[in-house]
């Protein structure tokens, strides 16, 4: 049995994962188990999980995973992406989707393991959210609210193209529009209703990464 695991940023990533997307790869005959970003180690204390602070910690947290599966994969959103991060300093003029590619070739290249398959979620998490915005209106008792989400969707082409401004990020304009929205409890809600592969149909580039996952060679 193959060995897969999702290295994720936070706990609503940790919560998709582990309800969305590894039942989906059990399914298919892997072992799949998901741990959280190390953000702070103390002797003798437990120690601090959640949030891509640094590359310096991410890539710590890499390492110590490689060698234990067959693929070693992330969850971490390329909005707030560390400054230091490989690629980051100098991404190419273009789109999103150019840019993106650009920093996870550079990080794979850093890493330069096998068995590493970077994943920056274009934009972040909540642009497949958005993707469930009708689910999302049913969870939080508010449908008609989906409306000015829909026309956001639409003109920036699909949800994983909303960009990344600091008042126009996904989950910016989610908390626009629903004030109450909880990130860790209504997101994850409103993906299950969704379903992966309602959600891999609208966002292409998480559809790509699971299949260069769901297609990784047997070693």
């Amino acid at each position: 049995m193959r060995r897969l695991h999702f290295l994720v940023e936070g706990q609503t990533e940790e919560t998709v994962a582990r309800d969305l997307i590894v039942p989906h790869f059990e399914a298919l005959g892997w072992s799949v188990s998901v741990s959280l970003l190390m953000t702070k180690r103390v002797a003798g204390q437990p120690s601090h999980r959640g949030g891509a602070t640094s590359w310096a910690k991410m890539l710590t947290d890499i390492r110590l995973l490689l060698g234990s599966f067959d693929v070693v994969t992330t969850i971490i959103d390329y909005y707030g992406c560390p400054s230091d991060t490989p690629g980051m300093a100098d991404r190419p003029d273009g789109n999103a989707h150019v840019r993106v590619r650009h920093i996870e070739a550079a990080v794979r290249a850093a890493v330069n393991h096998p068995c590493f398959l970077p994943n920056l979620v274009l934009h972040e998490t909540e642009a497949w959210v958005l993707a469930a915005v009708e689910q999302l209106g049913e969870v939080l008792g508010d449908p008609a609210g989906t409306a000015a989400i829909r026309k956001v969707v639409e003109e920036a082409g699909g949800p994983e193209l909303v960009n990344d401004g600091p008042t126009t990020a996904p989950s910016k304009r989610l908390r626009a529009q629903w004030p109450a929205y909880q990130k860790t409890l209504d997101g994850p809600l409103a993906l299950a209703e969704l379903g992966l592969a309602g959600l891999r149909q609208r966002c292409p580039r998480l559809d790509g990464w699971l299949r260069i996952i769901e297609e990784w060679p047997s070693q």
